[in-house]
């Protein structure tokens, strides 16, 4: 029986396919928010549960992977930006700094619950205005945490260097999921 994949993302989508993992997609909507008092680790896992439980309700004999990815800079948390000014911002507190992208999944199989989450530092090099803008606007980035995608440009030009799983950043640690599937 196929996974089912309850996102909507299609680095994660894509991730899985490169894996080779037979999978199809279901989305519930759910929010994207947690109690407070959750460890960054912990938040990302809260709403990646909250993600999978709401796809299960419709399909309760189905083994379900849901993910959240967020970013973490001088402690705060980078989610997706409302606009460009905030992807502006965005990037701009990246640039020059290390931060941490942190991906929480839950996996629901045979009627049980695994949850973790996979840490990745990540250094960017200091940016310009010019640089920032010219992504912002060819890329479009508004879909992504801390806005921006390191599989394209802004990846190649300004990422420094990353300590952990580079797919990871992309959305999905899939080595770790593969190994529990």
């Amino acid at each position: 029986m196929k996974l089912i994949l309850a996102s909507q993302s299609p680095r994660r989508k894509q991730l899985l396919e490169w894996a080779e993992v037979p999978f199809d997609v279901v989305v519930a909507n759910t929010d994207e928010v947690f109690p407070e008092g959750l460890s960054f680790e912990d938040a990302a896992c809260y709403i990646a549960l909250e993600k999978a439980k709401a796809v299960q309700k419709n399909f309760p004999n189905r083994d379900i992977v849901a993910a959240d990815t967020i970013v973490v800079c001088n402690n705060e948390i980078l989610g997706k930006p409302k606009d460009k000014q905030d992807a502006i911002q965005m990037l701009t507190k990246l640039a020059g700094n290390n931060h941490l992208v942190i991906t929480g999944v839950a996996l629901l199989k045979n009627g049980k619950y695994e949850v973790f989450a996979d840490t990745t530092e990540v250094v960017f090099n200091p940016l310009s205005v010019e640089q920032i803008e010219f992504y912002v606007n060819k890329y479009k980035p508004f879909d992504k945490a801390g806005a921006y995608a390191i599989q394209e440009w802004i990846g190649v030009v300004g990422i420094q260097s990353i300590k952990g799983d580079f797919y990871n950043v992309m959305g999905l640690p899939v080595n770790r999921l593969v190994k529990l599937l």
